[in-house]
């Protein structure tokens, strides 16, 4: 016999859910520090030996054995992770900073990966706090930093200052980056109309990673019937984390101020026919191209009301000559959204 819910069973659930959610992760980050005060003691310790009598260069081989032997059912206790927990402590020299930062919070194959590929204090500690805030995986933490995002993060040209409120504009502003890294882009020109189908559809989720945190894929192709005349943008995104649309155009050739035009177009579009005031922020635009001038990029944003940003995208050259026409891609991508697409977020 199926049991009569009461009304409001399923929002119950649901906060029960998020509360489930919320405790399990704050365990994991919990027993993240707890890890990284471990490594940071044991390296912290050997530093202090070092330095007060000589250590030969099979002592960190010896001690990794015998922890190894005192912990068998714990992994992790090598040679080389000895080394990291020394650099630990070199980097963070204090355990309660450890504790209280968020490098405190992460993995411990994280914190490997800021030792192993950044040699800036400052940029080590900006990085963890990205990571430890966006719940990073490591295979993106790597990418952010390859890319340097710490550059690229919020310096796309933009109008938005003037066409957006003060408070907003300063928000919007976080949603670029200049230049976008795409090399994911890259199509073997003489692929399939069906695997340039399948690429393009598996790639919106390395999209939705490099457009940054808490984007949603909206659609491709997002038809518009504007009193008779049909208009389709290109790519439509949703992003949640401040509750605006965002038109995305991608071209494959230098910026020509006509493109803000057409940008400009779509976000009026977009926030005139699906934005709810009382509920979204205004409706943006950003314009990938492959190379721009600057000042004309200045001039044409001047002269824009929409708020629009421009930024490029990088590919080495062998990648952008592998990179379809502009018209294959606008067709491939309307024949992928007639045949329907799941929503990915």
């Amino acid at each position: 016999m199926t049991a009569i819910l009461p009304s409001g069973y399923a929002q119950t659930l649901a906060l029960l859910v998020r509360r489930a959610h919320e405790a399990r992760f704050a365990v994991q980050r919990k027993a993240n520090t707890e890890v990284i005060a471990l490594w940071w003691f044991i390296g912290h310790t050997i530093i202090e030996r070092q330095q007060a009598e000589p250590w030969g260069s099979g002592v960190l081989a010896r001690l990794a054995a015998d922890l190894r032997a005192e912990f068998s059912t714990m992994k992790g206790f090598s040679e080389s992770n000895l080394r990291y927990a020394r650099r630990l402590a070199e980097a963070w020299p204090s355990e309660d900073t450890v504790r209280q930062q968020p490098v405190g919070e992460l993995p411990w194959s994280h914190t490997i990966q800021l030792l192993d590929k950044l040699e800036d204090q400052h940029l080590r500690d900006w990085y963890a706090a990205q990571d430890a805030h966006h719940g990073w995986s490591r295979a993106v933490l790597q990418h952010q930093i390859a890319t340097r995002l710490h550059e690229r993060m919020g310096a796309a040209p933009s109008n938005f200052a003037s066409a957006l409120e003060r408070a907003d504009s300063e928000l919007a502003q976080q949603l670029t980056k200049d230049p976008y890294a795409l090399d994911f882009l890259a199509i073997d020109s003489d692929a399939s109309e069906r695997e340039l189908e399948e690429r393009l559809t598996l790639r919106v989720v390395q999209t939705l990673r490099e457009l940054g945190a808490g984007f949603s894929f909206v659609g491709r192709q997002v038809h518009f019937d504007v009193d008779g005349d049909d208009f389709f943008v290109d790519l439509l995104f949703f992003n949640w984390q401040q509750v605006r649309f965002v038109v995305v155009e991608l071209k494959t050739s230098k910026f020509d101020p006509r493109d803000a035009g057409q940008l400009g177009f779509y976000v009026a579009l977009v926030d005139d026919r699906m934005r709810i005031p009382e509920l979204h922020a205004p409706t943006v635009g950003i314009l990938l191209v492959t190379d721009k001038n600057e000042t004309v990029v200045k001039y044409s944003l001047a002269g824009s009301t929409q708020p629009v940003a421009v930024s490029r995208y990088e590919l080495t050259p062998a990648e952008q000559a592998k990179l379809p026409a502009e018209e294959t891609l606008t067709r491939i991508a309307a024949e992928v959204t007639a045949n329907g697409e799941p929503e990915v977020h």
